[in-house]
């Protein structure tokens, strides 16, 4: 009699669990759809505006002229997208040397060598780096660093340059590779330590030599979208670097290789391809002319480099991930 009577409520309270569990499953579905149906609907936009620019300008020309004036004053336009290049590399490259090495070493001393009330004291203050706004930064890269810098080494430095833009940019992107890289060597188990210990090895040698490759794939994700993120930042070099989109000098060298002066690229002012976005934006344009369809190929092109940086960043933590 009673299994008789606990049968029923039992079926009910399954159906009830499972169809919790189906609403569940699709509103978490959901949202993952509306991800994905945004970066669709980005990737369309831009494509079809780009389209309509590159019937007006060759991909060709677009993707090896040396000389971008969408809106000049003399009336002639070039859309030569290596400047706007070299400035986006430039910021890049720089800030990576800075954020990339700096980074680590923060994240091996906070998994490695910090006490756990230094941890999350330390961990915290760091992080509030990537809360700044990034227009902060590129007015403190204008009034404090590049000031500081032409007084002490560069005093030939002009007002707007890429070396205090790409200096900003990899300090705003130091928490990023530091609170993955740690949140990674975190995650290494405990008895890979303890037997370097047991055979010997320093705390630095197991930091080193066992800790950092056991997180490799983790570290290596935190510097391709450190990277990803470098490329894509707009508001420090508009304020820090200028809008001036230039090549720079080169020389031939003795064997007819030409050389460019580092100086001449980092301590002048240049454009990056989210600045040349951001100034036909705000210029006095109106739809379908080529000027504002060049944004849509310029935005194109920062998609597909982004989208290649995240592509190598999941190949390389599936190639390298371990399994514990």
């Amino acid at each position: 009699m009673t299994d008789s009577t606990e049968s029923p409520d039992l079926q009910r309270r399954s159906g009830l669990r499972r169809l919790k569990e189906g609403t569940y499953g699709g509103l978490f579905a959901a949202c993952a759809a509306v991800t994905l149906l945004t970066t669709v609907a980005i990737f369309v936009t831009l494509l079809s505006d780009a389209v309509v620019f590159f019937q007006e300008i060759p991909i060709a020309q677009f993707l090896t002229g040396t000389n971008w004036s969408p809106n000049p004053a003399g009336g002639g336009q070039a859309f030569g997208i290596i400047p706007l290049l070299i400035g986006t590399l430039v910021v890049t490259v720089t800030a990576a040397f800075i954020a990339l090495p700096v980074g680590t070493l923060t994240a091996i001393y906070l998994s490695e060598y910090a006490t756990p009330n230094a941890r999350s004291i330390l961990k915290p203050l760091l992080e509030i780096l990537a809360g700044i706004p990034t227009v902060v930064y590129g007015y403190f890269a204008l009034v404090y660093v590049t000031p500081a810098l032409k007084a002490t080494l560069f005093p030939e430095m002009s007002t707007f340059n890429a070396l205090s833009a790409s200096i900003m940019v990899g300090i705003m992107t130091i928490p990023m590779v530091s609170s993955i890289s740690e949140d990674a060597m975190s995650a290494v188990p405990d008895d890979l330590r303890q037997a370097g210990y047991g055979l010997g090895a320093t705390k630095f040698e197991v930091s080193t030599g066992i800790v950092v490759p056991a997180s490799i794939s983790g570290i290596a994700s935190s510097y391709i979208l450190a990277v990803s993120r470098a490329i894509g930042e707009t508001m420090i070099v508009v304020v820090a670097m200028g809008a001036q989109a230039r090549m720079p000098a080169v020389r031939e060298a003795a064997f007819g290789i030409p050389i460019v002066n580092p100086a001449d690229v980092l301590l002048e002012s240049g454009m990056t391809i989210t600045v040349a976005m951001v100034q036909i934006a705000g210029g006095d344009l109106t739809g379908g002319s080529i000027p504002y369809d060049s944004m849509f190929a310029l935005g194109l092109t920062l998609f597909v480099v982004t989208l290649v940086m995240n592509v190598i960043s999941d190949i390389i933590a599936q190639r390298y991930r371990e399994e514990y």
